[in-house]
């Protein structure tokens, strides 16, 4: 099924529920090693109950946990929320090597098992649908649902240069506290980490994996989103066999940011579905 919806229902309760602590409203930070390499996951638990809803956020490259702000406090409020620093960013330990986004869904993968998460709606943004995907491709077990937030990459648009040129159209029409919070993480990550992955991002065939996930699928962009073109997000969510796309009025690349709300509206209704 396809199409756009703006309805906000209740979340279905969830298969399991995270044993942490720390129900404040700010993030209560973990640092988890495996494999050798290191996230730092940042817990929100939701409203106390026997179970509820888990969702994980899965940040883009250069990113951090840091643009989930918005949208992880609404998400809480119906069920525990993960939004993971990836080894390399948000201030983790960078890697001695390159890492393949399949690399990163195993990580992820093992990230979960080890906070105890069961079935889990995972919600990615820009490279973060690249893990996102792949990750409810290696385990369908462990993904329920899969929520893919301005994708990439295009495939007709598949270069360096034009990336770097929607990007930066896009830093124009960021707010300013976005940009501060997108700038800094670039920051914190380095330019050597974001170089080094630029590559692994380019070249995932986002269109040929996302056809082997069996999880219901939303696929959201912005409606001045430069980077993720309508008619690839629409044929993205015509590739899932189980797809829907959504596109939110006004707000450009970082829509969890500018249009948290509808997204956190729209991934609820996915968990219900």
């Amino acid at each position: 099924m396809h199409g756009a919806t703006h309805q906000t229902p209740d979340a279905e309760p969830g298969r399991s529920r995270l044993r942490l602590p720390g129900t404040g409203p700010r993030p209560t930070p973990r640092i988890v090693t495996t494999g050798g390499l290191t996230s730092h996951v940042h817990f929100l638990a939701g409203p106390a109950a026997s179970t509820r809803q888990v969702f994980v956020l899965l940040h883009g490259i250069g990113m951090s946990h840091r643009y989930y702000r918005r949208l992880q406090l609404l998400l809480a409020r119906h069920g525990d929320t993960l939004a993971i620093d990836l080894p390399g960013f948000g201030g983790t330990p960078t890697p001695d090597r390159q890492l393949s986004v399949a690399d990163y869904a195993a990580h992820a993968a093992a990230v979960l098992e080890k906070m105890g998460a069961r079935r889990v709606v995972v919600v990615g943004q820009s490279m973060g649908t690249q893990f996102a995907t792949e990750l409810a491709v290696q385990r369908p077990d462990l993904v329920s649902h899969v929520a893919l937030l301005g994708p990439v990459v295009d495939p007709s648009r598949r270069t360096v240069l034009q990336q770097s040129l929607s990007l930066g159209v896009d830093c124009l029409k960021e707010s300013p506290l976005a940009n501060a919070v997108v700038f800094t993480d670039y920051a914190r990550s380095g330019m050597r980490w974001y170089l080094t992955e630029v590559p692994v991002m380019m070249g995932y065939d986002l269109d040929a994996r996302l056809a082997l996930v069996s999880q219901p699928v939303t696929v959201i962009r912005g409606s001045r989103d430069p980077i993720a073109p309508r008619d690839w997000c629409e044929k993205l969510a015509a590739t899932a066999p189980h797809g829907r796309f959504l596109e939110i009025p006004g707000k450009p690349h970082l829509v969890q940011h500018g249009g948290a709300a509808g997204v956190a509206a729209e991934i609820l209704r996915l968990a219900a579905s």
